[in-house]
C-alpha cells in the first residue's frame, strides 16, 4: 500500500441532464483509493450544499478529506461538460471558485512530506493563492507527479515550464505534448522526439503520453514502452485519463515493470471510457480480463 497525496480541484461535472462529482485530482485519488492505496485529497469547497455533498461523498468512498478546506466566500466549483459526436468532452470552467483559494498550513505540508507520491495538475495554478500553496508543497514532496491538463484560457507556457521543471514525472496527452513543445521552440511531428525534447528541456526522466484509443507511450530512463490501446465501445471519455494516471502510478510505486504498468493503465482507462462518468466502478479482474482478451 502506497501513501499518496492528490492536490487540486474538486468539483461537480454538469452534463446536459445530470451532474456528477469530479475534478481530475479527485478522480485520480478515487481510483488510487479503489486499489487500496492510502490517499489524501487536498482541496477546497464552498460552504454550500454542493460542498457538503462532495465532502460526504469523499468520506463515503474512503478518502481522507480532512485537508479539503471550506471557503465561506467562494462557492463549490461547477464545470459545464459538453460531449461531441465522438463522446469526447469539452469543459467550461468558472472562475473564481473555492479551489482557487487553497491555503498552506502545517498539517497539509506534513502530509505531503510523508507521502510516497504527490500528484498535482496544471489547472490549480491559474490563481496565485492555490499556486503559491502548490509551490510550497512541491518543496517538501518526495516524488512529484505533474498531470498536465490544458484548459484554455487557464494556463500559461511559463507556469507550465516551471512546473515541468519541478516534476519527477510528467503526464500529457499527445495534443498537449505537441502544443507545449511548439511553444518552447521545438517543431516536429515525431512523438518520441517531442518526448525526448521535453525530457531534456525540463530534466525530467519519466514522461507518459496518452493517445486516446491508440494507447499510450511511457518514457523512463531513456527507454520507451508502448501500448497500442484496447478496443471498447466508448460511452464518454470524462475521467479516462485520470484513471489511467492513477493506475500507472499505482503500479510504478509497487515496482512493477514499466510495460506491465502501462498495459494495466491503458486497460483501466479504456474501461472507464466504456462507462458513463469519470469514476465508474471497475475491478482488477475486469482490467486483467481486458488485457488477456487483447492478447
Amino acid at each position: 500500500m502506497s501513501n499518496i497525496v492528490c492536490f487540486g480541484e474538486v468539483l461537480w461535472d454538469v452534463f446536459p441532464t445530470y451532474k456528477k462529482i469530479g475534478g481530475a485530482p479527485l478522480n485520480v485519488a478515487l481510483r488510487l483509493n479503489s486499489f487500496n492505496d492510502n490517499v489524501t485529497m487536498i482541496s477546497c469547497v464552498g460552504d454550500d450544499a454542493n460542498g457538503k455533498a462532495l465532502l460526504v461523498y469523499a468520506e463515503k468512498e474512503g478518502l481522507d478529506n480532512s485537508h479539503i478546506q471550506i471557503n465561506k466566500e467562494f462557492k463549490t466549483s461547477e464545470v459545464i461538460v459538453s460531449l461531441d459526436n465522438t463522446s469526447s468532452a469539452s469543459y467550461k470552467i468558472e472562475f473564481p471558485c473555492a479551489w482557487d483559494y487553497i491555503v498552506i498550513n502545517d498539517p497539509i505540508l506534513d502530509s505531503v512530506k510523508s507521502a510516497d507520491a504527490f500528484i498535482f495538475g496544471s489547472l490549480i495554478a491559474r490563481n496565485n493563492i492555490s499556486y503559491n500553496t502548490l509551490l510550497e508543497l512541491l518543496d517538501g514532496a518526495l516524488f512529484k507527479v505533474f498531470d498536465v491538463n490544458l484548459r484554455s484560457p487557464h494556463y500559461t507556457i511559463g507556469i507550465l515550464k516551471e512546473l515541468m521543471e519541478r516534476a519527477d514525472f510528467i503526464k500529457f496527452n499527445d495534443d498537449e505534448l505537441f502544443e507545449i513543445s511548439r511553444n518552447l521552440g521545438f517543431n516536429s511531428d515525431d512523438l518520441q522526439k517531442n518526448i525526448e525534447f521535453i525530457s531534456k528541456k525540463t530534466k525530467t526522466d519519466t514522461i507518459c503520453v496518452t493517445r486516446g484509443g491508440n494507447g499510450a507511450i511511457l518514457y523512463i530512463d531513456e527507454t520507451f514502452y508502448n501500448n497500442t490501446g484496447y478496443k471498447v465501445l466508448v460511452a464518454d471519455t470524462v475521467g479516462a485519463g485520470d484513471s489511467f494516471l492513477a493506475s500507472l502510478i499505482h503500479k510504478l510505486l509497487k515496482r512493477e515493470t514499466p510495460q506491465n504498468a502501462i498495459d494495466f493503465a491503458c486497460a483501466a482507462g479504456a474501461l472507464v471510457a466504456s462507462n458513463i462518468g469519470a469514476y465508474p466502478k471497475i475491478s482488477n479482474k475486469a482490467i486483467f480480463e481486458l488485457i488477456k482478451g487483447s492478447g
